[in-house]
């Protein structure tokens, strides 16, 4: 996925904007570089105030989600924020940070590893061997790779037998993308439905690389197809749900549901305000029965809305943040979409006060870069933390708590199983405790990892063919697999107890109704004893790390595992 160059003009206003004082404060236009604003209508207020309020500020309204009362705004004047801030029917206003510039800690982050920031890939090597034996009759080729199916009864002879899922189920994968053209998705992925809500972006306004050179065919453009994944994250999420039962590879907790692309993230894996809600409103308006959203909204890792340590202009942005994803997560849960998220890869309790250093990880003023603050438990990570959000751990395969996984009392509802490639009898690493899902075969050749025979010559890659047809597969950790296997069995329960949706056809369950069954199936996982648990890592560089995370809470509930560990079996028998 390829991104438009944007560079910054100076313009000069041939005259001071005239700011009625019903719509916006008297403030005198000042030319300045072009800018892009995300401004957030006041609930209830018209459309149309709004509009004018941003045309009398010098702003142009570049895009625009009437259904939550969020705009992209253009203008090339300077105090267009303090122009429009007070107008009545304006609620908030930050930068949009898609046109700002990468700081130099992040450079090159092309790749960025999305929610799962602590994910792991196995180093070059020999291709992967099963360490498990042969599959299963009637099971897929690389089943006996699929421990974490195994964790949570989504096998041939556990869930499949009761409940495959219902192709009328609509799954959304708000992600990178999806290779819809993938051997072991295409038989599940909608096209018609799927939709890409971003712009590739190739540099930043210093000349850094971020997403590459726009070459979406036939015209080099920076506008992707709603069925490609240059990144690889989203069709490994699309594939844990629903890879089919096809004599092929692997295969998804929900093998019969239709998944959807719902592209909010660029190819480098930062996901914006706008694409996330634009993705989110889509999916309650076409019928979507559960969402995956295995990310955070950029460029705050936490947003605050009164800390100290950040200036007026970026509490503004991070309440703008706050208010907007919640409108859009109210909208898409109102319109019976089950909303699924990833609790985070950094190995913090979020009910404690700790400490962020990465943000903002995505500058929108030159010279901006991440900063240490302090994160009272009052400030809230978004999607995960949002209103009617189930929020997922991960787990490894003797079922401890991930060593990367995020926790905390309160915040965890389930767990499910991510990968944890230290969770070893000599706490080295091994690749084959990571996930094993499908990976675009255009990923693989970019990256060097295919032999001129189409071998994998790295240790992470698996191949599988039937026939004429060859498919490959990488494994990944973190939350961001733990999620869409809890994202599957939250399908699995609208198949299985779902009635006919009259609107949209296929079937449809309450949002609420889902939850209740996802966690009232769950099974339940005590906290370790001791709950102080520590966790032992011997790195491939010869140096060993330890960390301890400690469990609060009773079996019923914890901040480890929530109201358990996710059983696609217990769901639909």
């Amino acid at each position: 996925m390829k991104r438009v160059i944007i560079t910054a003009a100076v313009v000069t206003l041939a005259a001071a904007a005239l700011v009625p004082p019903a719509q916006a404060r008297q403030v005198v236009a000042e030319p300045g570089v072009e800018a892009e604003y995300v401004v957030l209508y006041t609930e209830g207020a018209r459309p149309a105030d709004a509009q004018q309020a941003i045309k009398a500020a010098g702003g142009s309204i570049l895009k625009e989600n009437a259904a939550v009362g969020v705009a992209t705004v253009k203008t090339t004047n300077a105090r267009f924020a303090e122009a429009v801030r007070d107008a009545a029917s304006i609620d908030d206003i930050a930068h949009n940070r898609s046109i700002g510039s990468v700081p130099s800690a992040r450079r090159g982050a092309a790749g960025r590893t999305v929610q799962a920031r602590a994910v792991e890939k196995a180093g070059d090597g020999a291709p992967a061997t099963s360490t498990f034996g042969g599959p299963a009759p009637a099971a897929e080729p690389l089943s006996e790779l699929q421990w974490d199916m195994k964790q949570i009864h989504a096998t041939v002879d556990g869930s499949y037998r009761h409940e495959q899922g219902d192709p009328g189920v609509l799954v959304g994968v708000i992600d990178t993308g999806v290779d819809g053209s993938h051997p072991d998705i295409a038989p599940n992925f909608n096209n018609r439905l799927s939709r890409n809500f971003t712009v590739d972006i190739p540099v930043d306004a210093d000349g850094n690389e971020i997403d590459g050179p726009c070459e979406a065919e036939p015209d080099r453009s920076c506008n992707d197809p709603a069925n490609v994944d240059e990144n690889e994250h989203g069709t490994h999420v699309a594939s844990s749900i629903a890879s089919p039962v096809n004599g092929l590879g692997t295969s998804g907790v929900a093998p019969k549901v239709s998944i959807v692309n719902l592209r909010a993230g660029q190819d480098s894996g930062y996901f914006f305000l706008q694409p996330s809600i634009d993705a989110l409103t889509y999916a309650g308006d076409v019928g979507i029965d559960v969402v995956n959203m295995s990310y955070y909204i950029d460029p705050w890792l936490f947003n605050c809305v009164d800390n100290p340590a950040d200036s007026p202009a970026d509490r503004q942005e991070q309440a703008t943040i706050i208010k907007a994803t919640q409108r859009a997560l109210d909208y898409a849960h109102s319109k019976g979409v089950t909303l699924v998220s990833a609790a985070g890869n950094g190995a913090t309790d979020y009910t404690k006060e700790l400490v962020d250093a990465s943000s903002p990880d995505f500058a929108s003023v030159p010279g901006e870069a991440p900063y240490s603050r302090k994160i009272p438990p009052s400030c809230v990570s978004m999607p995960s933390e949002g209103k009617h959000v189930i929020s997922v751990s991960s787990t490894g395969i003797s079922k401890r708590k991930s060593y990367y996984s995020d926790y905390g009392n309160g915040y965890v509802d389930v767990s499910s199983p991510g990968g944890d490639v230290y969770d070893t009898a000599d706490n080295r690493r091994d690749v084959t405790r990571a996930t094993l899902a499908a990976y675009p075969k255009s990923v693989a050749e970019a990256r060097g990892q295919l032999n001129p025979d189409g071998t994998p010559n790295v240790t992470n890659v698996v191949r599988s063919c039937k026939g004429a047809v060859c498919a490959y597969y990488v494994y990944l950790q973190g939350t961001s697999m733990a999620s869409p296997r809890a994202a599957g069995v939250a399908a699995l329960i609208v198949s299985k107890y779902g009635q006919r949706d009259r609107v949209h056809g296929g079937k449809k369950l309450h949002p609420a109704v889902v939850e209740t069954v996802l966690k009232g199936t769950a099974t339940r996982t005590p906290c370790p004893t001791p709950p102080a648990y520590t966790y032992t890592r011997h790195l491939p560089d010869g140096t060993t790390v330890t960390s301890t995370h400690t469990c609060e809470g009773s079996t019923p509930r914890n901040g480890f595992y929530g109201h358990g560990i996710v059983d696609a079996l217990r769901a639909v028998r």
